[in-house]
C-alpha cells in the first residue's frame, strides 16, 4: 500500500475502502445501504485493512471515516445475526472481535471522524482510536442491553478508561442515546467540530498536524499511554521506559536533534 507516493484507493471487499492522503490512511466504512452496520463480511474487510495498515510504515496517522451522511455506523448488523443459529453466532464471534481488535491494536494513531449515529458498535470502533472527533449531528450509545446482549466490541473495557466506572456503568445500563453537546461535556468524544459534516475534514487537519511528528515516535508514545492503561505509577513508568528505549537510539532522534539545532524541519528516515 503506498504512502507517500501520492493518493491511492484500496478496496478491502464490498464495504471498506482505504485511501491515502500522503501520510495519512483514511480507512472508510462504505456499506451506506445498512448505515455501516456491521455484516461479517464488513467485520472481515475492516480486520483485513487494520492488517494491511498496520503493516505499512509509510502511514503515520490513520483516520476512521464514514461514507453515509447520517451514521457513522450503527453497529452490528441485526438483521443478519435474526437468521443466526447458536452455533453460527458462535462462529461469527471471532469474525467480529477480529474488526475491534483491528482498529484498537493499530500501532499508529488513529482518529474516529463521528457524524450522525454511532451506535453500539459503531461507537465500539471509534472508542478503539486515540481521539475521537465529532459533528454537530453526532448520536453515540451503547444500546446492547435493549436488545439482550452486552457492549462486546470493548465497550465495557474502553469505556470506564474515557469517562470512569460510574459513568460507563449508567450509560451502559440504561442504554440512552447521547447527542454532541451531551457527549463532548462528559468525554464521549475529544473535539467537537462546528458544523455538521465538519468532522472528517478536522479529523484529517488534525492528523496531517500530528504526521509531522516523529513517525518512530509516535508508535512508541502510542505503545506507552495504551500499556501504561490500568497499571500502578512504577509500573507504567517501566512500560514508558521500555518505549522510551525504542526511540532513543532512532534514526528518528537524532535527525530530530540534528533538526532542532540546526532550525530547520526534521526528514524523519522513520526508523
Amino acid at each position: 500500500m503506498p504512502g507517500a507516493e501520492g493518493p491511492f484507493e484500496q478496496r478491502f471487499g464490498e464495504f471498506v475502502v482505504v485511501r491515502t492522503h500522503g501520510r495519512v490512511a483514511e480507512l472508510v466504512l462504505d456499506r451506506p445501504a445498512s448505515m455501516n452496520a456491521v455484516s461479517a463480511a464488513m467485520a472481515r474487510s475492516i480486520a483485513a485493512a487494520c492488517a494491511a495498515l498496520a503493516e505499512d510504515r509509510d502511514v503515520r496517522v490513520a483516520v476512521l471515516t464514514s461514507t453515509h451522511d447520517r451514521a457513522f455506523c450503527v453497529g452490528a448488523d441485526l438483521k443478519e445475526r435474526n437468521g443466526l443459529s447458536d452455533a453460527d453466532l458462535m462462529r461469527q464471534r471471532p469474525v467480529a472481535r477480529a474488526a475491534y481488535t483491528g482498529v484498537l491494536e493499530l500501532p499508529m494513531p488513529a482518529i474516529a471522524a463521528v457524524r450522525g449515529y454511532a451506535l453500539g458498535g459503531g461507537y465500539e470502533l471509534a472508542l478503539a482510536c486515540d481521539v475521537i472527533v465529532a459533528d454537530t449531528t453526532t448520536v453515540v450509545a451503547l444500546p446492547e442491553v435493549s436488545v439482550g446482549v452486552i457492549p462486546g466490541g470493548g465497550g465495557t473495557q474502553l469505556l470506564p478508561r474515557r469517562v470512569g466506572a460510574a459513568r460507563a456503568a449508567e450509560l451502559v445500563f440504561t442504554a440512552r442515546r447521547v447527542a454532541a453537546d451531551e457527549a463532548f461535556a462528559l468525554g464521549l468524544v475529544d473535539r467537537l467540530a462546528e458544523g455538521d459534516g465538519d468532522a472528517r475534514a478536522e479529523a484529517l487537519a488534525l492528523a496531517d498536524r500530528i504526521a509531522g511528528n516523529s513517525p518512530v515516535g509516535l508508535r512508541a508514545a502510542k505503545r506507552a499511554l495504551r500499556l501504561g492503561q490500568g497499571l500502578d505509577l512504577r509500573a507504567g513508568l517501566e512500560v514508558e521506559d521500555a518505549a522510551w528505549r525504542t526511540v532513543a537510539f532512532s534514526g528518528d532522534r537524532a535527525e530530530g536533534v540534528a533538526a532542532f539545532n540546526e532550525k530547520r524541519k526534521p526528514e524523519w528516515p522513520g526508523k
